[in-house]
């Protein structure tokens, strides 16, 4: 299974679609659309030589359950999926298709869950989110004004200085090693 890497422009509104298309990177993520439009948008991506990733949770219109899978894995055809749900990632593993666990990873609780999650499902791949920590920090603090505490994932001294470096006024964490 050929795992994407590098650059993937990620589509979120329609506008930025063709824009994705005229770029060099191989691989175009559709994160956004209703169902009336995802089809026709894999097909040009397959015109224009794109593999092409799913976001199967944020299809408007699609239910996510085996019924809607079986549905865009015969109509759609898109190279790869991405979903939260387990039982999506495990129905495209099944069909031969590029499946991406997506995780959110807000505290230490769901990064266990997460972790328990991907172990019993075995996609191809994860997208974790946050990506990176300190720049997202920095980015809310400037774009709120607002005083940023950084909570979450926080796991040694130098995670610590890293987020006070970036802005964070304090950080949160349950790991007693760092209390």
């Amino acid at each position: 299974m050929h795992v994407p890497t590098g650059i993937l422009p990620a589509i979120r509104k329609l506008k930025d679609f063709d824009r994705a298309l005229e770029t060099s990177y191989p691989t175009i993520v559709i994160l956004e659309t209703r169902l009336s439009q995802i089809k026709n948008l894999v097909t040009y991506s397959k015109r224009a030589n794109k593999n092409i990733l799913v976001h199967f949770d944020l299809i408007q219109g699609l239910k996510s359950d085996d019924y809607g899978m079986e549905y865009v894995l015969r109509e759609i055809k898109p190279n790869g999926i991405l979903s939260t749900r387990a039982n999506v990632i495990k129905m495209a593993k099944k069909h031969g298709m590029l499946a991406i666990q997506r995780v959110f990873l807000l505290d230490s609780l769901a990064l266990e869950q997460n972790i328990k999650l991907i172990k019993s499902v075995r996609p191809h791949c994860i997208e974790v989110l946050p990506g990176i920590i300190p720049t997202m920090i920095q980015y809310l603090s400037e774009e709120t004004g607002l005083p940023v505490i950084a909570g979450g994932l926080i796991k040694t001294d130098d995670q610590v200085q890293q987020a006070l470096e970036a802005g964070a006024f304090g950080v949160s964490t349950s790991n007693t090693d760092l209390w």
